[in-house]
């Protein structure tokens, strides 16, 4: 690399990598190597700083020479959203991990940004309690949850994680700590947090806003009894017709999920690509080893096809009841009369619950509508593409996420969000590209309409006025 020209004056990349050393130690600072991308765009080094002193150090020799940054915790959705316009340093934030130490009957817990969530849920649950949070990322960790924005079954009762936020800390473009809320140490009794409403921002931005240090988060007991019912279903309307029997039960559901599979689809396979072949997100040819590091990085987790569904078959309607043993007993009789004849209980959940239903290389969505119109968006998006999608997600909060295969050319794929967010729109709904191949990238609006973009744009010259953290990612280009 040759030296570059910046606002401190000319400084070569070896100097910048030496730097990142010194910051961060000798092992925890390199130049980025083949798996080190952001939705397909290469970072030049990567560095992983052991605290939030070093974090913050390593966003101010960045502001230095004008140089972005991006954060990345355990990569799972690091190919979700948009393209960044650049990234020259990706922040690992794994050493910025741990869960504070609280009374067990405590009603919340802190958590460093780069913990594994099932980390988290492991050492909570030696008190008997946990965080009401599962994403099907596997692996993922508690910041980059958030920075996504993900969630999982238990959204429908508890909310996401961003509703459950008591507390967040971040360092901003300059490397100052902003925090909002408060921490497990400083909250007392039921004194509600304050300030959150600028700390929620950063919910879903990618890293667009502040990189997250750590997080207050409320803490559950661990329910006595889980039981999962389910019931097979053949259309989105019958999907509507039965969340809408569940509600007026008075059941207290804990999660409504569904699962409608692309039924007689042919197979999509998984296979490394061979060497010289252009693929993944960035388009350009990739050597075996690329290839090979590509296949394994923890973005791929969790997306592998499901098995074929024979054609013909039918989807699941799944409602998850927690709570004391008796009641949920007594709950779930009254749910498989409700359901009817079809409907079964398990003490398990079904192979499909907390997976996504697309694979690397589809063009993964994420449709959001009240649950009461749902069903409307999904026949939408099945009308546009002219076949049976796979769906998957909450039925019961209407948030669901689909997988257009990878095959559909550009123009179909743009067909089909047009039509698609046409009928959302009038439904109050909304229609985001989560992941998409690197052609469909580059002609689609990821995004689609976003009324947060006045906000966003404020929080962006509020926090980072020169966008150097990745710039690109949030919607309206910020």
């Amino acid at each position: 690399m040759t030296a570059m020209s910046t606002g401190a004056g000319s400084i070569g990349a070896a100097e910048i990598t030496r730097r990142l050393a010194e910051i961060c130690g000798p092992s925890f600072a390199r130049f980025a190597g083949a798996a080190d991308e952001v939705a397909g765009r290469l970072a030049r080094w990567v560095a992983v700083p052991g605290g939030p002193r070093a974090a913050a150090e390593v966003l101010r020799l960045a502001a230095r020479h004008d140089l972005s940054v991006v954060p990345r915790g355990a990569g799972t959705k690091i190919d979700w959203g948009a393209v960044p316009a650049r990234v020259d340093i990706m922040l690992d934030t794994g050493r910025l991990a741990g869960v504070g130490h609280q009374p067990a009957a405590s009603p919340v817990v802190d958590v460093g940004a780069g913990t594994p969530l099932r980390a988290v849920q492991a050492t909570l649950e030696r008190a008997g309690r946990r965080l009401a949070l599962d994403p099907p990322s596997p692996g993922a960790t508690l910041g980059g949850v958030l920075a996504a924005d993900e969630s999982g079954p238990l959204r429908h009762r508890y909310g996401t994680a961003c509703e459950q936020l008591v507390g967040l800390r971040w360092l901003n473009a300059d490397g100052g700590l902003v925090s909002a809320g408060r921490s497990a140490a400083e909250l007392s009794g039921a004194t509600p947090p304050v300030g959150l409403d600028l700390g929620r921002l950063l919910c879903g931005s990618q890293g667009g806003l502040g990189v997250l240090v750590s997080a207050t988060l409320r803490a559950q007991a661990l329910p006595a009894s889980q039981v999962w019912v389910s019931r097979p279903v053949w259309s989105p309307l019958e999907v509507h017709d039965l969340v809408r029997a569940v509600f007026a039960a008075d059941l207290d559901p804990a999660a409504v999920e569904l699962d409608l599979p692309a039924t007689g689809s042919p197979p999509r396979p998984v296979v490394a690509p061979a060497a010289g072949a252009t693929s993944g997100p960035s388009g350009r040819p990739m050597s075996a080893a690329e290839a090979s590091a590509r296949a394994n990085h923890p973005a791929m987790a969790g997306r592998r096809p499901d098995p074929l569904p024979v054609r013909g078959s039918a989807g699941e309607l799944t409602v998850l009841l927690e709570g004391g043993r008796s009641e949920v007993a007594e709950r779930a009789d009254r749910l498989l009369a409700v359901l009817g004849g079809a409907a079964s209980v398990a003490p398990y959940a079904p192979a499909w619950w907390r997976r996504y239903p697309f694979a690397p290389g589809d063009t993964a969505l994420r449709v959001e509508a009240p649950a009461k119109d749902l069903h409307a968006a999904v026949y939408a998006l099945r009308d546009a593409a002219g076949t049976p999608l796979s769906v998957r997600g909450s039925a019961g909060v209407g948030v669901v996420h689909a997988a257009l295969p990878g095959a559909f050319p550009v123009d179909r794929v743009a067909g089909i969000l047009a039509a698609v967010r046409g009928v959302l729109l009038a439904r109050r709904g909304r229609c985001v590209v989560v992941a998409a191949p690197a052609a469909v990238r580059r002609e689609v609006d990821v995004w689609g309409e976003a009324a947060v973009i006045p906000r966003l744009r404020e929080a962006k010259e509020h926090l980072d006025p020169h966008r150097r953290l990745a710039p690109g990612r949030l919607p309206g280009g910020l």
